[in-house]
């Protein structure tokens, strides 16, 4: 199995083949993954929804995410490990470079994720020429959900719309590795997609996106609460947790998921 590196997927972007990305937490799911197939594998701050409980991702802290992409790279050999930065963690350059360097010295992270708008373009810009690896992620960001009063479809208006193609054209050419898109139209992912040299990855932006992304739970169907629509339950009909990832694999692969819908 070939090792997953940017030039991997900037690859697989050119030739149209899909990009497979799923989260996980601990080093038993990122084996797991690792050995499905899985092309990355995002520790996401979603862990403190998913597995410390919380309501939100706001708690999440640069230590969470530090152990838990620790334990996730530690069993990885194949796919490209991204942690993600969790709430205000990077509100200035300064603070950005300190906490990107130690989620991939410490933490065995290979790119690093944050949520992203013109305030972050210069931070973008200032961790790409230092050498580290960024996933600008656009739409939905969980971490402003107090600001926005819950989960939203975003980019929904034409002027919304504009601004977030702007800003997803803006991150590129400040040296964005990739793109992650939650939560818009697939109209609208769609144009960022064509008009995106890097990678773009998608979660409940319709199914032209070079790449899905979902939860890990989500796809086992053990999430507590309400399951986002975008979502869909792999296990349920398949034998065993291996079988549900390979499905989802496929299902990504062949761009059977996810549907129009």
């Amino acid at each position: 199995m070939e090792n997953v590196t940017l030039k991997l997927l900037q690859a697989m972007k050119a030739r149209g083949e899909k990009i497979a990305c799923l989260t996980a937490y601990d080093a038993s799911f990122a084996a797991l993954l690792d050995q499905a197939g899985i092309d990355v594998i995002l520790v996401g701050d979603s862990l403190g929804m998913v597995v410390q409980g919380h309501t939100s991702t706001v708690s999440v802290t640069m230590d969470d995410m530090i152990y838990h992409s620790q334990c996730v790279s530690s069993a990885v050999e194949h796919s490209l490990v991204i942690s993600d930065m969790p709430f205000m963690t990077y509100t200035n350059v300064e603070q950005a470079l300190a906490n990107a360097t130690d989620l991939i010295q410490i933490g065995g992270a290979q790119m690093v994720k944050l949520e992203a708008s013109a305030r972050q373009v210069s931070i973008v810009h200032e961790l790409s020429e230092c050498g580290v690896p960024v996933c600008a992620h656009l739409g939905l960001r969980p971490q402003y959900v107090h600001k926005l009063g819950g989960y939203f479809m975003q980019g929904a208006s034409e002027e919304s719309a504009e601004e977030l193609f702007s800003n997803a054209m803006s991150l590129q050419a400040a040296g964005a590795d990739m793109l992650l898109l939650e939560c818009i139209p697939g109209s609208l992912a769609r144009k960022i997609t064509h008009h995106c040299a890097i990678p773009v990855i998608g979660i409940g932006a319709g199914p032209e996106c070079d790449g899905q992304i979902l939860v890990l739970h989500d796809v086992l169907g053990v999430t507590r609460g309400i399951t986002p629509k975008f979502a869909k339950n792999f296990l349920a009909v398949a034998k065993d947790i291996p079988a549900a990832v390979a499905a989802y694999v496929d299902a990504v692969k062949s761009s059977s998921f996810p549907a129009d819908a």
